[in-house]
């Protein structure tokens, strides 16, 4: 019996120092591993920064501590990985392939060797401002690899958007016997509980999606039946009088356009997807434009971008400057009806969609509309088009609304994702390997 007595004892014992030893592990910030992507990313789960440990001459145990300190306090998804260049971390995709090992959505920034570079999830910190911030680390020739990393992690901090890891046990700080025992007690529903708020964040995003989805909705059904509308007022007979291939082409192409954007549409189920509608109503009045030219004997038009004020008066003849209240001029791209407006003094006619504060101008109505405008614009137009709007502030200013214009894509920082994230926004350095090398870099989206 007591031999019986001393197993039952000794089993939960053992249970509670194994998860005391764990938890030690995960709170110790300096801890190094074997070294290898795998333990990096391991490591990484546990705290904020890993050294590896041959790379422990240009970033002591210390440095490291009170970097994981300064992170932690700050309570951003900012990870730090100082590495040796060895075959071990092949550079080429070393930021991609950590991120997918570490699986939490965030900024990685690496230190590789003498090279060093970052990459961040869209929603965590915007592609122009990784590469900006690393391109300015770099010129700035700091003379040692902390001098470096904390420069970037000072203002990563500020700039990221999200939370830190759960899984990194809170802000730094002292780790009692009693701290220990507390911690290796979550750690048994510590998986669960992981699972379930990833669920619930996913679960969230998902309804946001719906939602933003459903206001695209109205608006881009607008522009469909607005240009049936103009395939129904054209009135052209491919077999009548006059009519050649070069007319049937542009008939047939403004058509498939028509037909396409419905396809599209029906088939969309996340706010970026209306992107792809919008393209093909630009594509679809300009074969229009075209089409009507060409039955005139008029000089065929040339291919710009749509009205600003309202892709549904066609393509633009001219660029024009134009404020909006309170913003500074820029110029855009604009129709012969609202060029003579603005020459007269008079406000062009903006399109204009519904919001809880009533009608306003969709550049003024909010992120959910950035998708429906790239299909129009093209991404890399529309941000300088949209500059002092509310649309252009949000673009601008947050990861959200990215130069996808995917709306509510992308987990938030700290959330855990595994490798469920897009590597197509990735795009760390320059050159064959990766960006790490002689410093001259930027830095990319995941």
């Amino acid at each position: 019996m007591k031999t019986a007595t001393r197993r039952v004892l000794i089993g939960p014992v053992l249970l509670l120092l194994a998860a005391l030893l764990t938890m030690v592990t995960v709170a110790a910030p300096g801890a190094h591993a074997a070294g290898g992507l795998d333990e990096a990313a391991a490591a990484l789960r546990k705290g904020p920064v890993y050294v590896d440990p041959r790379a422990s001459g240009q970033f002591s145990a210390s440095q490291a501590d009170a970097l994981t300190k300064k992170i932690k306090d700050s309570g951003k998804p900012v990870f730090v990985a100082v590495l040796p260049r060895t075959s071990d971390y092949p550079p080429a995709t070393l930021l991609r392939d950590l991120r997918t090992k570490v699986g939490i959505a965030g900024v990685y920034a690496v230190e590789l060797g003498d090279g060093f570079n970052a990459g961040a999830d869209p929603r965590v910190m915007p592609r122009t401002a990784v590469q900006n911030l690393v391109g300015a680390v770099n010129r700035s020739s700091y003379p040692t690899v902390s001098a470096r990393v904390n420069s970037f992690v000072d203002t990563a901090v500020t700039e990221a958007h999200g939370h830190a890891p759960a899984s990194w046990g809170g802000a730094a700080g002292g780790f009692g016997t009693g701290t220990a025992i507390g911690l290796g007690a979550l750690i048994v529903v510590g998986g669960g509980g992981a699972y379930a708020i990833a669920r619930r964040n996913r679960r969230q995003r998902a309804e946001e999606e719906r939602a933003a989805l459903e206001d695209l909705r109205i608006v881009v059904d607008e522009d469909i039946t607005a240009f049936g509308e103009e395939l129904d007022r054209l009135d052209f007979d491919p077999g009548e009088s006059g009519a050649d291939d070069a007319m049937r082409a542009d008939y047939a192409h403004a058509l498939d356009a028509y037909e396409d954007a419905k396809s599209a549409m029906a088939a969309a189920e996340r706010p970026g997807d209306v992107q792809a509608v919008t393209k093909e109503l630009e594509e679809g009045r300009f074969a229009l434009a075209t089409l009507a030219a060409r039955r005139t004997g008029q000089p065929l038009p040339e291919r710009r971008l749509p009205c600003f004020f309202d892709p549904r008066h066609g393509p633009s003849v001219v660029d024009a400057a134009w404020a909006p209240p309170g913003g500074a001029e820029r110029t855009v791209p604009v129709c012969a009806a609202d060029q003579s407006r603005l020459q007269d003094g008079r406000e062009p006619l903006a399109r204009t969609v519904r919001t809880a504060q009533g009608d306003r101008p969709y550049w003024d109505a909010g992120p959910a509309y950035a998708p429906w405008a790239g299909g129009y614009f093209g991404g890399g137009l529309l941000p300088g088009l949209l500059v002092g709007t509310t649309l252009g502030h949000l673009m601008a200013a947050g990861p959200a609304y990215g130069a996808d214009f995917g709306g509510y894509q992308g987990a938030e920082g700290g959330d855990v994702t595994g490798a469920d994230f897009d590597p197509g926004d990735f795009g760390g350095g320059f050159g064959g390997d990766g960006g790490f090398g002689d410093g001259g870099f930027g830095g990319g989206d995941f």
